[in-house]
């Protein structure tokens, strides 16, 4: 290892290839590479599921490492990436990792009722890192989510810490939450299982543990980190990030502009840039016939590839879809999600044919065309901490509108006379959750689709924007640099 690089271990519960059930594993292949990139030393942790061991060619680097009393000795075994150029540690532990099923849950979708032990002992192995224990030696232990949340308490315990926690919230909603037992199993003191430690009405919250003991914390934008601070979004830990502010950066995900790019998209019938934009209209009319929708140069195609959840505001746009209609659009619209939603748009696709089409699922494949033919992409989350889709949608000349919220916020310029005119103007937003709100908005867009020279100024400045790993990456490395000094 060269001394001049910084070490920094990345513990997570999951990364793209190798497994993945959000956006966390993405973030997780994404950002550690354009760590290294930038000259850090960035190499993962990883539980040794089954699919993990399958993929990666490992070698052993330590063996049996005995944590606790009871528990089986573990294995800390290492390789590389998948096309990648990050190291990635595995522990093995065939009793807590390799099972059928996802990471977090049986095949019947029924959480394992041992994950606190499971992720307690990921964290517990990040914690030996910390401590320089291990072959390895970071400086900084870079945390994500719930199932790494125990790493700062372990190190804050401990008679000579050497690593600094940086504490990632990806979601807040999900905090991992498990008996009181657990902290004698894991050896903290009882002094840790407070209101002012990891203890949540009775229970060891590792995002708590996490939250509290962390030398530093991040989100995923800087509007979603002012969010998490009131009720409305904070999942009862408003209290605790309000009092650590002073800690909390937000730092807005980057996307893979390798593989989320008109010029080299593969899955595109035709590939464009913004200095030719015209070209983007044969995949509208490509999309269109795919979807069997009627072709009209004229009717502004609005795209949408969405969970469909209250989360995501379909219930603010299944009212208004009419009168959208009227206006002479035409909608594509990809996702699942909860069955009643997913019935009324059938039906209303039903009521509209050649205007409407709802494709029930994912399609990696329709998800890019829809993004490259569409005009529109429209994003009215009720919350959303970062958002993806806007950014695809502006790389791809799609003008997005979106609510005022999280990422989508922080990542979308509106189309107001004043930020049209100073050209910095990417999208559409509006303010409150409200289906007469967000007709307006679209009413808006539509009026500006009209106006070509307009039209074509917005979205070259969204193609402009750089929404790549490496200005997020920078951020991160800012952070790690003030925790060194």
């Amino acid at each position: 290892m060269n001394d001049s690089k910084l070490p920094v271990l990345f513990v997570t519960s999951e990364a793209y290839p190798l497994v993945k059930t959000g956006g966390l594993g993405d973030v997780s292949y994404a950002l550690p590479n354009a760590l290294r990139q930038l000259g850090v030393d960035a190499r993962l942790l990883l539980p040794g599921y089954s699919e993990v061991l399958e993929q990666l060619s490992l070698v052993e680097v330590h063996e049996n490492i005995k944590l606790y009393p009871l528990q089986e000795p573990i294995r800390l075994l290492v390789g590389t990436m998948p096309g990648g150029i990050t190291p990635v540690y595995v522990i093995e532990c065939p009793e807590l990792y390799e099972r059928d099923g996802g990471p977090y849950q049986d095949s019947s979708g029924n959480e394992w009722p041992d994950n606190g032990l499971r992720f307690g002992i990921l964290s517990k192995v990040a914690a030996l890192f910390g401590d320089h224990k291990l072959l390895f030696k970071p400086e900084i232990i870079h945390c994500n989510d719930w199932q790494a949340g125990l790493v700062p308490a372990f190190l804050k315990f401990n008679a000579k810490p050497r690593a600094k926690t940086v504490m990632s919230i990806h979601n807040m909603a999900y905090q991992g939450l498990f008996p009181e037992k657990l902290i004698d199993l894991f050896g903290l003191p009882p002094e840790s299982f407070s209101m002012f430690g990891l203890e949540y009405y009775g229970k060891v919250s590792f995002l708590k543990a996490g939250l509290y003991y962390a030398d530093w914390i991040t989100t995923v934008s800087p509007t979603y980190a002012d969010s998490i601070q009131t009720a409305e979004y904070g999942c009862g830990l408003e209290g605790l990030l309000t009092q650590r502010n002073q800690h909390l950066t937000g730092i807005v995900n980057g996307i893979d502009t390798n593989a989320w790019n008109p010029k080299t998209d593969a899955y595109l019938s035709h590939s464009y840039t913004s200095k030719n934009l015209q070209v983007k209209t044969r995949n509208t009319q490509f999309l269109r016939s795919k979807l069997k929708l009627s072709h009209s140069k004229q009717a502004p195609l609005i795209g949408m590839i969405t969970r469909l959840t209250e989360q995501k505001g379909i219930d603010l746009v299944l009212p208004i879809i009419p009168n959208i209609i009227n206006t002479g659009a035409q909608l594509a619209i990809l996702g699942s999600g909860d069955q009643d939603l997913e019935n009324s748009l059938l039906e209303l696709a039903a009521l509209y044919p050649k205007k409407i089409s709802v494709t029930i699922g994912y399609n990696e494949e329709l998800s890019h065309q829809i993004e490259a033919g569409a005009n529109i992409f429209l994003m009215p989350s009720k919350f959303e901490p970062c958002g993806l889709n806007q950014m695809y949608s502006m790389c791809y000349g799609t003008i997005p509108i979106v609510r005022r919220t999280g990422g989508l916020a922080d990542t979308v310029i509106d189309a107001s006379p004043e930020n049209i005119k100073n050209k910095t103007a990417t999208g559409f937003v509006f303010e409150t959750q409200s289906s007469a709100e967000l007709l307006s908005c679209v009413q808006r867009a539509l009026q500006s689709f009209r106006e070509k020279k307009t039209w074509r100024q917005l979205q070259i400045n969204g193609m402009k924007r750089d929404f790549s790993w490496h200005t997020s990456a920078k951020q991160y490395v800012s952070v790690y640099e003030s925790l060194m000094e």
